[in-house]
């Protein structure tokens, strides 16, 4: 007896779907059965991706967004729903990162790093969630009220990495913001939760891992290998799916045992 998981009839909106992990999550959840809301700047790479995405059979929309600018992100939302309907389902992606000393940090790094890991990320899941609840408590047309919230972190900000703090720092309140939604919202059906991705080999940081510096780190690790986008596909459908109704607030650490 086999288990499958249907997102069918379901609207995801993925911030930083242009590359990486919001490339791959968008795939993931196309294939699962959602519609996918493909947000982000790189609007040409959004649209090779729905290309690719409608090519193998999925259902997908592209809407550029600036998560900096909470104009931005008030039009990319009402346009989402309006050329797809109401988002079920909202993969908060987003993220940037500096590496440098603290000491080394400046106003420009820090505001960089902050406007969208934090600030962006928190915009992002609050318009969305203010339109979640309007539907939950019937001032908002819907046929499904509740909705599922996937803040992506980091192990960053779980454990403080040498050469990244400000990031730490700011996936660090990522974690706290997704706790503080779930207390809030999770009487109305919306359940958030956070992931916190270890080490992935993706093609923004892929040249790195074949420096020294970047070897040496992999043999730090705890199986002496890197995770590939792919590998959390599994865990987003699941947090995505009615099935995970009952968790709700949880952070979840995908890294192959290095925050252990």
């Amino acid at each position: 007896m086999s288990y499958s998981i249907d997102l069918s009839g379901r609207v995801a909106l993925i911030t930083g779907a242009s590359s990486g992990l919001g490339a791959q999550f968008a795939r993931t959840l196309a294939r699962s059965g959602a519609a996918v809301v493909l947000a982000g700047r790189r609007v040409e790479r959004l649209k090779t991706l729905r290309s690719e995405i409608e090519g193998n059979g999925g259902d997908a929309h592209v809407v550029g967004l600036d998560v900096t600018d909470v104009t931005s992100i008030r039009s990319a939302v009402a346009h989402a729903e309006t050329e797809v309907g109401p988002l079920d389902i909202l993969i908060n992606n987003s993220g940037v990162s500096t590496t440098q000393k603290l000491v080394d940090v400046s106003e420009e790094d820090y505001d960089y790093v902050m406007d969208t890991n934090t600030k962006g990320a928190f915009f992002v899941a609050q318009e969305v969630g203010k339109r979640m609840l309007a539907r939950a408590k019937g001032a908002a047309p819907g046929t499904f009220t509740g909705g599922r919230i996937v803040n992506i972190a980091s192990m960053a900000g779980l454990r403080v990495l040498g050469q990244i703090g400000v990031y730490a720092m700011s996936k660090a309140a990522v974690v706290h913001m997704t706790r503080a939604m779930a207390l809030e919202w999770g009487r109305y059906g919306i359940n958030v939760n956070a992931v916190c991705p270890g080490y992935i080999d993706t093609e923004i940081n892929h040249h790195h891992w074949e420096t020294e510096q970047g070897r040496k780190l992999v043999e730090m690790l705890p199986r002496r290998r890197l995770g590939q986008p792919k590998d959390l596909d599994a865990l987003i459908v699941m947090l995505c799916a009615n099935e995970s109704h009952f968790v709700n607030g949880a952070v979840i650490q995908a890294d192959d045992g290095f925050g252990v």
